[in-house]
């Protein structure tokens, strides 16, 4: 064929192409085989079911759910009486506060995580010192930042206003007459020192009521999925067609999907469906004006190895064989200074500011930090320059925005209970 003849082939096929609303690219198989299978790979279809929580043997119970939903927004569990855990995981905000530090009773060293989706994650907060939801509601209950309370004032909440609901899922409650209204192993000299006159069956008692209170928290959490996006919608048609579907994404956002899963390296670390590999790596974030020394998972993971609470725990419903994931844990290393939990990408346009200490200001400062790669505080960052161009910066910002979606719970779960 004469090369006057097929250009005027190609002519009239982009014609065709455009008319019918399909790129002459799409057609043409733009995306290779290894690059569809990566998009496939981080659609919210592939997701699956919520996956078992052996050590909290309420956790898809309906009534743990329900009572769960009520600890969440009640401020009694606050030694003020004015916080609760959505103060600072706001379900109007995807269950996040929306500022660089977590304000309780204090003010915090870390930026707020917020928790859809957390059931698939084998370990919480920045640094993964918590192994399960339940162990990670806890925390905050007696941080004097935080919450600021103690255990015996948590059972006097369940005994005065839950003791129905919480007996129907745990069986009867101790009487614990008499218990003073602030004790635990905390910070507070006046409340410790209550904690250790108390026997030590009667402090038994108490813990196995927060703990329950911890796992029913946790069943709540676990109905809080994240919704599907443009992305998934695209993801779902390009893997089951082979091409581009016309007007999910616009030429930009699928620029920046490219980018996303190539050159740029997102997908290393935000991969699956959740955009997270669950792992901790030192991105080289500065450190936060102010803020003391964060070693990150460095220290977390000495941690929740030596955590009351954890999955091998004796207040663990787990056999052991179900508690992999902290018998071969990493435990130290250089690679684990200042190394942070990857947070998932799902609804991140909605998360300013960002890191683990709200340090970038918003998702154009992400991508330029990235780009640039700078030197860790401390520790050994693992960023390479990526030497983007101001549009390709833009273009990542353009896909990542197309993560975004309502989040998918249960019909009244999202807001505060009547």
């Amino acid at each position: 064929m004469r090369i006057k003849e097929f250009m005027a082939i190609a002519i009239v096929l982009a014609a065709g192409f455009a008319a019918a609303g399909t790129s002459a690219a799409s057609v043409a198989d733009r995306w290779t085989d290894e690059e569809r299978e990566l998009i496939g790979s981080l659609s919210i279809s592939r997701l699956g079911p919520v996956p078992a929580d052996p050590s909290n043997r309420v956790a898809d119970d309906p009534r743990a759910v329900a009572l769960g939903h009520r600890l969440f927004f009640d401020t009694r569990l606050s030694s003020t009486g004015a916080v609760a855990c959505a103060t600072c995981h706001d379900p109007a905000r995807g269950f996040q506060d929306g500022t660089a530090l977590a304000k309780g009773v204090g003010t915090t060293n870390r930026r707020t995580m917020p928790i859809a989706s957390g059931a698939w994650s084998p370990w919480q907060f920045w640094d993964g010192r918590k192994d399960s939801q339940w162990a990670q509601a806890l925390g905050p209950l007696e941080s004097p930042v935080e919450h600021g309370g103690t255990r015996s004032q948590y059972a006097r909440v369940i005994l005065t206003y839950y003791r129905r609901q919480f007996e129907e899922i745990f069986g009867r409650l101790p009487s614990l007459d008499g218990i003073p209204e602030q004790a635990g192993p905390v910070a507070d000299v006046v409340a410790r020192a209550a904690w250790d006159a108390l026997p030590r069956y009667t402090q038994d008692d108490i813990t196995s009521i927060y703990v329950n209170i911890g796992k029913s928290i946790a069943a709540y959490e676990r109905v809080i999925r994240h919704g599907r996006t443009r992305f998934d919608r695209f993801a779902d048609a390009l893997s089951s067609t082979g091409h581009e579907p016309a007007g999910v994404l616009s030429a930009d956002e699928s620029a920046g999907l490219r980018l996303f899963v190539g050159r740029a390296q997102c997908i290393n670390c935000h991969n699956g469906p959740r955009f997270t590999d669950d792992f901790f790596h030192n991105t080289g974030v500065a450190a936060a004006r102010g803020l003391p020394h964060d070693a990150g998972r460095a220290l977390g993971a000495t941690q929740v190895r030596d955590d009351e609470f954890n999955c091998l725990s004796r207040w663990s419903d787990a056999p052991r064989p179900a508690c992999r994931e902290l018998e071969f844990m990493i435990a130290e290393g250089p690679e684990l200074e200042r190394a942070f939990k990857t947070p998932s990408l799902r609804d991140v346009a909605g998360r300013a500011p960002y890191m683990h200490a709200g340090q970038l200001a918003d998702l154009d400062a992400v991508i330029a930090h990235y780009d640039r790669a700078p030197s860790a505080p401390s520790g050994r960052s693992e960023l390479k320059r990526l030497r983007l161009d101001a549009r390709e910066r833009a273009q990542l910002v353009a896909f990542l925005r197309t993560l975004s979606a309502p989040l998918d719970a249960p019909a009244g779960m999202l807001e505060p209970p009547r």
